[in-house]
C-alpha cells in the first residue's frame, strides 16, 4: 500500500485538465487556427475556474474554514498550491502565444501590429477610427488620492471604509452603467475606486503631480462589454489588426488635455461567481435570481491580471484598489484575456489553417419523409452528437407542437440558446392548447439571465413553467410527449446526458436516447409528477434519480462486480464522464480494484481517483481525449455475468452531481442501442492518437500507438459513419482492440 494520498486534490486535478487542452494548443501538428482556438478555450476556463473555485475556497479561507480536503490540504494550503500552478500556466500559456502560435499566424498573414509598426495611412485610418468610435463613448474615471481631501472628508472616508461602505461623491452611481458611462471628458473626482465590470479591460492611466505636490495621480478608463477589441488596420495584403487598447494608448492625451501622461497599463479584474441563493428565505424566487446576477456585478476581486510593464507604482496602486494579495496578481507578458482571441478563429479567407468540416450526418433509422413518432414506435432510437445531428431532437419537440394528437409536453430546460428553437416550439405548443410543461433551471451558473428572461416568455405564452425543487439544480434531461393515439394513450420521451441547446451540440458530444417503451414512459410522468408537484418520488419502474436513488444503484452495481469477481467470475466496468470526485464512489472502486474486477475509465476533465497503484488500484486505467469536440457524455457499463447492463446518465460522480441535483440513471435496454453505445467506448478507449493516460503522480501521458496497432483518433473513427454504419466504420480500426470481449472472457 502506498503513503500517497488516496484522491488526487479536485483543483489541481481540474489545472492539469486544462493544461491538457494547452497541450493541444502547442500541438503543432493540429491546424494553426484550431491551436488560437484551444490556446482562447485556456483562459475562458481559466475565467471560469478563478470565479467559482478560487472564489469559493477565498471565501472559505475568510470564514476560518480550517478542515483539510480528502488530501490533507487546508483552504490556505489549497489556494497557494493554485495560485503557484496558475503562475507556472499562465508563463506556458504565453509562451504559447507569443513564442508559437502568433508569428505562425504572422507567417500566414494574420498579423497584430504594434504603434510603431503603423505607416502614416494606418495611423490616419486609426485616427479617423477612434475620433468617430471610441473617445465619444468611452469615459475616464479620475481617482482621487487621500492626501488631496481635507482631514475631514479623510475621516469620513475611513468611518466608511471601517463600515464596509461605499461612499458615493455626488450622485455617481454603483452599477455597471457607471463603467460604461458616455461622453467625453473626465467625470469629476470620485472618492473610490470604479465598479469596474467583471472580467473587461480598463486602462489604468498615471498623471504627474499637481504643481508642488509628489503624489502621482490616477484615472481608469474602463472599456465596457462590448467594446469592439480587434480593430482591423488597411494592408496591402492579409489581415492586419491592432488591440483597442493599443489604439487607445496611442491617442490617450486626447482624454487627458493639459496633462502629462506618465504611464498607463492595460487591467483586468475577475470576480467572485460564488454567491449562492438562500432558498429557504426565497419566497420569489425569479426576483431573489435577479438580485443574484446583480450582486455578482458587485462581488469581491479575486484576480488582477495586468501588463507586465506596470511599475512597481501602478502595480501596488491597482492591488491595493481592489484589495488582492500578492499571490493573485498576474502580470502577463502579451495581450490579457486570451480568451478574446476565440474570434480571430473564425476570420474568413483562413480555411487552410482549420480542421476540415465535419458536419453532423442524419441518422440512418430517421427518415426525413416520416413522422417521428412512426420511427420512435418502431424501434427505440440511440444518436450520437455531434456525429449524428441534433436536428432529430429539435425536430420531435417541433413535430409535438404542431401535432394535433399530442396532448401534452413536459420537458426540463437546464442551458438553451439565445434563439432555441425548442423553447419557440413550447410556446407554440402552448399556443395550440396543448398542456405544456417547462421546468427552467434559474440556478444554472452564468446562464441565469437568459433562463430567467425565457421563463418570463414562456409564462407570457401560457406554459405552465416550474423553477425546479428547492434546495437542488434540475440538471436532468428529459422530454415527455403525450399523444392520443388509435389504442389509446402513448407516451414517448426522450433522455439526453446534453443540454437542449442545438448551438452547443455541434462540439459537444452526446448522447441521445428516444423511446416508447411503457416502463420508460412511466417512469418519465413519476419524475415529473416528484418534480413539479408535491407527490413523493415513487419506486421507477427502470430509471433512477439523483439525490434519492441514482447513486444507491451504482453502487449496487459495482458491488455486484466484486460480489461475482469474488465468486471467479469475469466482471468489468466501464466508465466515461465528465468527471470523478466523489469519495465513496471513489472508493467503491478501490474495492473492486482490489477485488480483481478491471475497471477502465475515460474521464475528460476532474479525476481525483489515483489509478495504477498497488494494492490500491492497480486493476483501474483512466484516459481523457481532448480533441476537436468537447467529451460530454456519461456512458456507463457493467459486464454483470455476461448480462451486459449499459446506462446513459446526465450526472458525473461528484456529490453535487449525486447529492445536490435532480440527476437520471437511463437503462438502454434496445439490443442495437445497446451495441452502439459499447462501440462508442470502445471506440473511445482505443485512441492512441488524443488520449493521454492518467499516471499515480497525478500527470498525464499521451497514449501512443505501438509497432502492432494502428493509429486511432476516436473522434475520426466515430464521425466516418451515419446512424447504424458505426460499428461497419469501426470494425477495421478496432480489429485489434476488444476489450469488453477480452476482459469478458479473458480476465
Amino acid at each position: 500500500m502506498t503513503a500517497e494520498p488516496r484522491f488526487f486534490n479536485r483543483e489541481l486535478s481540474w489545472l492539469e485538465f486544462n493544461q491538457r487542452v494547452l497541450d493541444e494548443a502547442s500541438d503543432k501538428s493540429i491546424p494553426l487556427l484550431e491551436r488560437l482556438k484551444f490556446l482562447a478555450i485556456t483562459a475562458s476556463n481559466l475565467d471560469e475556474f478563478t470565479m467559482v473555485r478560487v472564489g469559493s475556497l477565498q471565501i472559505l479561507q475568510a470564514e476560518g474554514e480550517m478542515r483539510p480536503d480528502p488530501v490533507g490540504l487546508t483552504t490556505s494550503q489549497q489556494l497557494k498550491a493554485i495560485g503557484e500552478r496558475m503562475q507556472a500556466f499562465l508563463t506556458e500559456q504565453y509562451r504559447c502565444f507569443l513564442e508559437d502560435i502568433e508569428p505562425a499566424l504572422a507567417a500566414a498573414g494574420m498579423n497584430r501590429l504594434r504603434a510603431a509598426q503603423l505607416n502614416d495611412r494606418q495611423l490616419q485610418h486609426l485616427q479617423t477610427y477612434f475620433d468617430q468610435e471610441v473617445f465619444p463613448i468611452l469615459t475616464p474615471l479620475a481617482i482621487v488620492a487621500s492626501s488631496e481631501l481635507s482631514e475631514a472628508a479623510r475621516i469620513e472616508l475611513h468611518i466608511a471604509k471601517r463600515k464596509g461602505k461605499k461612499k458615493k461623491a455626488g450622485e455617481a452611481k454603483s452599477t455597471d452603467a457607471a463603467a460604461e458611462t458616455t461622453g467625453s471628458g473626465t467625470e469629476p473626482p470620485s472618492l473610490e475606486f470604479p465598479p469596474l465590470i467583471n472580467q473587461t479591460i480598463s486602462l489604468c492611466v498615471r498623471l504627474a503631480p499637481i504643481a508642488g505636490a509628489t503624489e502621482p495621480r490616477f484615472a481608469i478608463l474602463p472599456f465596457g462589454r462590448n467594446r469592439q477589441r480587434f480593430v482591423t488596420v488597411p494592408s496591402e495584403s492579409g489581415f492586419n489588426y491592432i488591440l483597442l487598447e493599443d489604439v487607445i494608448s496611442l491617442f490617450l492625451p486626447k482624454f487627458f488635455p493639459g496633462e502629462t501622461i506618465e504611464e498607463s497599463v492595460a487591467f483586468r479584474i475577475t470576480r467572485n461567481a460564488d454567491l449562492e441563493l438562500q432558498e429557504d428565505q426565497a419566497f420569489d424566487l425569479l426576483s431573489k435570481m435577479q438580485e443574484i446576477v446583480n450582486a455578482r456585478r458587485q462581488s469581491a476581486c479575486v484576480r488582477l491580471e495586468l501588463a507586465d510593464h506596470a511599475s512597481p507604482l501602478v502595480r501596488s496602486f491597482l492591488q491595493t484598489a481592489v484589495d488582492v494579495p500578492d499571490r493573485w496578481v498576474f502580470a502577463a507578458p502579451g495581450p490579457l484575456d486570451l480568451a478574446a482571441f476565440f474570434r480571430l478563429t473564425d476570420s474568413q479567407g483562413f480555411d487552410n489553417l482549420r480542421y476540415e468540416p465535419w458536419p453532423s450526418q442524419p441518422s440512418l433509422k430517421i427518415s426525413p419523409s416520416e413522422s417521428l413518432f412512426s420511427a420512435i414506435s418502431r424501434q427505440d432510437i440511440l444518436l450520437y452528437h455531434p456525429y449524428e445531428s441534433f436536428d432529430s431532437v429539435v425536430r420531435l419537440v417541433e413535430e409535438a407542437a404542431d401535432d394535433p394528437d399530442v396532448l401534452a409536453i413536459k420537458q426540463t430546460l437546464y442551458r438553451t440558446s439565445a434563439k432555441s428553437p425548442i423553447v419557440a416550439a413550447l410556446k407554440r405548443a402552448a399556443q395550440k392548447g396543448k398542456y405544456v410543461t417547462a421546468v427552467v433551471e434559474l440556478k444554472a451558473r452564468f446562464d441565469e439571465q437568459r433562463n430567467i428572461e425565457w421563463a418570463r416568455d414562456l409564462e407570457r405564452a401560457d406554459v405552465q413553467v416550474v423553477y425546479g425543487v428547492k434546495g437542488l439544480k434540475t440538471h436532468a434531461k428529459i422530454c415527455l410527449i403525450v399523444r392520443r393515439e388509435p389504442q389509446g394513450i402513448q407516451r414517448y420521451v426522450h433522455f439526453g446526458t446534453g443540454n437542449y441547446n442545438e448551438i452547443t451540440s455541434r462540439i459537444y458530444s452526446d448522447v441521445s436516447l428516444m423511446s416508447c417503451h411503457e416502463d420508460l414512459g412511466a417512469d418519465a410522468t413519476a419524475f415529473f409528477n416528484a418534480i413539479t408537484g408535491y407527490s413523493q418520488p415513487q419506486r421507477f419502474r427502470q430509471i433512477e434519480m439523483a439525490p434519492i436513488g441514482l447513486r444507491e444503484r451504482l453502487l449496487e452495481m459495482i458491488e455486484a462486480e466484486i460480489d461475482r469477481k469474488r465468486h471467479k467470475q469475469k466482471a468489468l466496468i466501464i466508465a466515461k464522464m465528465n468527471a470523478l470526485v466523489d469519495e465513496t464512489m471513489i472508493e467503491a472502486l478501490y474495492a473492486a480494484s482490489q477485488a480483481g474486477v478491471r475497471i477502465r475509465l475515460n474521464i475528460r476533465g476532474v479525476c481525483c481517483l489515483r489509478p495504477g497503484v498497488p494494492g490500491l488500484s492497480e486493476n483501474i486505467t483512466v484516459t481523457g481525449v481532448i480533441d476537436r469536440f468537447l467529451e460530454h457524455a456519461r456512458i456507463l457499463y457493467f459486464y454483470h455475468g455476461g448480462d451486459e447492463r449499459l446506462f446513459i446518465s446526465s450526472a458525473d460522480w461528484m456529490p453535487r452531481n449525486l447529492d445536490r441535483r435532480v440527476e437520471l440513471l437511463v437503462p438502454v435496454e434496445d439490443n442495437a442501442c445497446r451495441r452502439n453505445l459499447i462501440t462508442i467506448l470502445k471506440t473511445t478507449l482505443a485512441d492512441n492518437v488524443k488520449a493521454r493516460r492518467l499516471l499515480p503522480s497525478g500527470r498525464y501521458e499521451p497514449v501512443r500507438a505501438t509497432d502492432s496497432s494502428d493509429p486511432i483518433r476516436s473522434q475520426e473513427v466515430l464521425y466516418r459513419r451515419t446512424g447504424e454504419a458505426i460499428e461497419d466504420a469501426s470494425r477495421a480500426a478496432l480489429a485489434t482492440f476488444e476489450p469488453l470481449r477480452g476482459a469478458g472472457h479473458n480476465d
